[in-house]
């Protein structure tokens, strides 16, 4: 009895070690990917410096966490070995300190040299970051990255269209991709999309694309003239399909770049990679002389027109709500979110000062000292304490604001505290730091039902989906900030000139594709 139950349990032994050796072989044979990035649009145009505390950087295995694809039972998830290190993503908004910058990739750089070796990598940036002291953040940081993975490892830049690819960008990444629709409901599919080509690469023991081609083309506009939602936008990404359809071309891309930014690198780009020259070129080039011929197209997303003149529409409308984009201070492209100056205009109107008046929910402003003060009254209380114009108070000083605190709510993961406070007839959003406002929640969580109010003033450009749909009337005001919509006014010094519309009468540019050199070609 004593001799079976020994030979049973050495069976079971046995059969244990060949299935751990089984799982260890399977694992070894997929392919050992890390993921990376940091991520953020900053105006150099802003008086705003960005801290790390603003990326909220995700480290190792919470980073899965961000993406749906990364759940356990994906087939993303199964078809490779994959080692997550640091995600840093922060909402647009100033330059970036070098401290902040250099601290968040010392920690990547290192859990890479931990980790490795690697066969690739998923490199999930914006491309529109600035940091002080760089010319071309992006491009330093793959290149760093670059130093400490090898230049044979494959990979895969997912992006932003308002991204930046500058040359060095460019060459250390092999595939690369960026989302086709603003605004961006494809995000998540582009980002996929990166990940699918790499898997398939590394799968197919293709590799690194033979070709790589890239045109820079002279033109910088703001997202709101460049929406896919309209013409010519709309046409010309549905052109990309056409061109990544080619045998032999691995993934197409436009680039509209970043207009908010004095960076020798900010302007649109087009790309396609890989393995037909020839698809990979005139593709290239079908794309960017497509985008050239219909520049003179593009036209604001809405109507625009001064704050004086919009309000006169929305405060005459008769069904509401109607949506007012305060754009010039829109902290979703990069702006301080500060700016008082609209906030100023409103409650100097006397359409305002009755409870009975034209309702109105401002989003938003920060003021951190009315967050103490309504915080020990609590809701119902009356506060009087200055807001705003902290970081930027170059159109308007920090405004006093009197009135009743009518809701509170703890624990944002941007503003941290909200608070409304009742002026008149206007509802004013106060937060801890600054928080766009997208999402009917972010409305109705603070008590406040944006579809009943009969004006609704958000700091933001074009409007995301939600608000898009919700809207009854809408305009574009066109007011002050570090991301002023007049890209005339705010004074380049740095961009590459002759660039459309800055010299609307430039000459036609070189169109020509550029064949970059491959990753593992670099010096």
């Amino acid at each position: 009895m004593k001799n079976s139950v020994v030979v049973l349990l050495l069976i079971i032994l046995v059969l244990s070690c060949k299935e751990k050796t089984h799982d260890e072989l399977v694992k070894k044979d997929l392919p050992r990917i890390a993921i990376a990035g940091i991520g953020i649009e900053s105006s150099t145009f802003s008086p705003a410096q960005t801290h790390e505390e603003a990326f909220h950087a995700r480290i190792g295995d919470s980073i899965f966490k961000r993406y749906p694809f990364f759940a356990d039972s994906t087939e993303i998830r199964k078809r490779a070995d994959w080692v997550p290190t640091l995600l840093g993503k922060s909402l647009p908004g100033g330059i970036v300190n070098r401290e902040a910058y250099e601290s968040m990739v010392s920690k990547t750089l290192n859990m890479l040299k931990e980790n490795g070796p690697y066969d690739g990598l998923f490199f999930d940036i914006h491309g529109a970051m600035s940091v002080v002291g760089l010319e071309d953040a992006e491009g330093d940081l793959i290149k760093r990255i670059r130093e400490v993975i090898g230049t044979e490892v494959l990979v895969s830049t997912s992006m932003d269209l308002h991204g930046n690819v500058s040359k060095r960008l460019a060459e250390h990444s092999d595939l690369i991709t960026c989302y086709r629709m603003a605004p961006h409901e494809d995000a998540l599919e582009s980002k996929a999309r990166a990940i699918t080509n790499l898997l398939d690469r590394l799968e197919s023991g293709k590799g690194k694309p033979k070709y790589k081609a890239w045109i820079p083309v002279p033109i910088l506009l703001p997202g709101e003239k460049t929406s896919t939602r309209i013409e010519p936008g709309k046409s010309l990404y549905a052109q990309i399909p056409s061109v990544e359809n080619q045998e032999g071309v691995i993934d197409a891309a436009i680039w509209i770049g970043y207009a908010w930014a004095d960076e020798a690198r900010n302007h649109a780009v087009v790309m396609v990679t890989g393995d037909d020259e020839k698809q990979v070129t005139t593709g290239a080039e079908k794309l960017a002389n497509a985008f050239w011929d219909v520049r003179n197209e593009f036209e604001f997303v809405a109507p625009v027109a001064t704050l004086n003149e919009s309000l006169k529409m929305a405060i005459t409308h008769k069904e509401h709500p109607f949506i007012i984009s305060d754009m010039g201070d829109n902290p979703t492209a990069g702006g301080a979110g500060d700016v008082t100056w609209t906030l100023q205009q409103l409650l100097a109107r006397p359409e305002f000062k009755s409870e009975n008046g034209s309702s109105l929910i401002y989003a938003s402003i920060p003021g951190p000292e009315l967050i103490d003060e309504a915080l020990k009254v609590g809701i119902g209380g009356e506060v009087s304490a200055l807001a705003g114009a902290m970081v930027d108070n170059r159109y308007a000083p920090p405004i006093k604001l009197t009135g009743t605190v009518t809701a509170i709510k703890e624990g944002d993961r941007d503003a941290e505290i909200e608070v409304v406070v009742k002026i008149g007839s206007i509802n004013v959003i106060v937060t801890k730091k600054r928080k766009p406002y997208h999402q009917e929640k972010d409305f109705t969580d603070l008590g406040l039902n944006p579809r009943e109010s009969d004006i609704l003033v958000v700091k933001i450009g074009y409007l995301v989906p939600e608000l898009y749909d919700m809207r009854k009337g809408w305009i574009m005001a066109l007011t002050p900030g570090g991301v002023d919509q007049d890209l005339e006014r705010l004074g380049y010094k740095n961009i590459k000139r002759p660039m459309f519309p800055l010299d609307a009468d430039m000459e036609s540019p070189d169109l020509k594709a550029r064949l970059l050199r491959a990753s593992n070609a670099l010096k």
